[in-house]
C-alpha cells in the first residue's frame, strides 16, 4: 500500500507561481513513475505531467509545457510541481499519482488514468483574475 499526500495548493493571482509536493509513504518501490493530473469542477480528469524514476526522462500534457515543471526527490519519496505564469483556468483540484512498476515507454501512456495504481486526495489551487 502506497499512500500520497499533496501539499502547497493556495489562492494566488493570475501571473503568480506555486509548488505542489506529493510525499509517498508505505509501500515504495525503485521503478515507480510518478504523474500529476488536475480536474475543474464539471471536467475530466487531466494529465498535466509525469516523471520517471531517474528523473531524466518527464512528460507533459500541453495546457502546461512550458509553464509547469515536475521533479521528483527519491531520497524523500516526494514529486514536485513548479507552476509558473498561473492562468485562472489553471483553477482545479489538483492530484498527484503513481505507477508502480512504470511499464509506460510513451507519453501516451502517462497520460491514462488506468495507469496509476494510486492517488492523493487532492489539493485546491485557485487562481484569481
Amino acid at each position: 500500500q502506497v499512500q500520497l499526500v499533496e501539499s502547497g495548493g493556495g489562492l494566488v493571482q493570475a501571473g503568480g507561481s506555486l509548488r505542489l509536493s506529493c510525499a509517498a509513504s508505505g509501500r515504495t518501490f525503485s521503478s515507480t513513475a510518478m504523474a500529476w493530473f488536475r480536474q475543474a469542477p464539471g471536467k475530466e480528469r487531466e494529465f498535466l505531467a509525469a516523471i520517471k524514476w531517474s528523473g531524466g526522462t518527464t512528460y507533459y500534457g500541453d495546457s502546461v509545457k512550458g509553464r509547469f515543471t515536475i521533479s521528483r526527490d527519491n531520497a524523500k519519496n516526494t514529486a514536485y510541481l513548479q507552476m509558473n505564469s498561473l492562468k485562472p483556468e489553471d483553477t482545479a483540484v489538483y492530484y498527484c499519482a503513481v505507477d508502480i512498476y512504470d511499464y509506460c515507454s510513451g507519453a501516451g501512456c502517462y497520460q491514462k488514468l488506468a495507469q496509476y495504481d494510486y492517488w492523493g486526495q487532492g489539493t485546491q489551487v485557485t487562481v484569481s483574475s
